[in-house]
């Protein structure tokens, strides 16, 4: 059963645990992609049940959205409380997992933070990074920000400005054939990694579409990308 993460009258966000047959003691918050206007069913429960294959308790939480009146900081307060919750079960090391609009909450999430709710771990899939420069994605940005779209505002979510020294370890993963959200989202937070010398992993794939999830029959080789996530989990300590 979802459980709500608020108390306000629309009873939303809302937070899906999945439990794995045998837990590890480690969780991943899930953030569907969506543009900031919905939530993508097949980055959603599909991969926390992937995720309980390694051991990972999985929650998928359903942040509000630009599309029924919310704007930032909502969806970013949503996934923090979301780790909150999953350290208040008793989880020990809590990763947070997004896609598209979704990795742009999860880089958020990554980089601006207190000390109750850093992720241990982040793990960026075709992710939206840049909100002020060529690489884009429009409409996740103005579902996002609506019309107060000031340059500080694009600037500070831009999350590969906001990397430093203390931002978790993160698995990145993007096409070259993304023509949605261009991988150069993938490679300035990947850049800024190097530059701070905060541990990384990318996996760039010449062929697949936007929003391949765990994987495109299209595009065979975007099947490796869960393997190796589930390898750098395994380095990271995650399982």
């Amino acid at each position: 059963m979802p459980l709500s993460l608020d108390n306000g009258k629309d009873a939303i966000p809302t937070l899906t645990i999945y439990k794995p047959a045998k837990p590890n003691g480690n969780a991943v918050v899930v953030c569907p992609g969506g543009g900031y206007g919905g939530h993508a069913p097949h980055e959603g429960e599909p991969i926390a049940k992937w995720l309980n294959t390694l051991g990972l308790t999985a929650l998928v939480v359903t942040y509000r959205l630009g599309t029924q009146g919310y704007r930032h900081p909502a969806p970013l307060l949503d996934a923090q409380e979301a780790i909150r919750q999953a350290r208040a079960m008793g989880l020990r090391k809590v990763g947070i997992l997004g896609f598209s609009a979704g990795g742009h909450l999860a880089s958020t999430a990554a980089t601006h933070y207190t000390s109750d709710c850093r992720p241990d771990v982040a793990v960026l899939v075709y992710p939206v990074i840049d909100m002020n420069g060529p690489y884009t994605h429009v409409g996740s940005r103005n579902n996002l920000l609506g019309d107060k779209q000031t340059i500080a505002l694009k600037l500070n979510l831009s999350n590969h400005l906001m990397v430093n020294k203390d931002t978790p370890p993160t698995f990145l993963m993007h096409t070259y054939d993304d023509t949605v959200v261009p991988v150069e989202n993938s490679l300035l937070f990947a850049q800024a990694c190097a530059a701070h010398k905060v541990p990384f992993a990318l996996q760039v794939y010449e062929k697949g579409a936007h929003g391949v999830g765990l994987g495109s029959a299209s595009a065979p080789e975007t099947f490796e990308w869960p393997k190796a996530c589930a390898e750098w989990f395994k380095a990271r300590g995650m399982v």
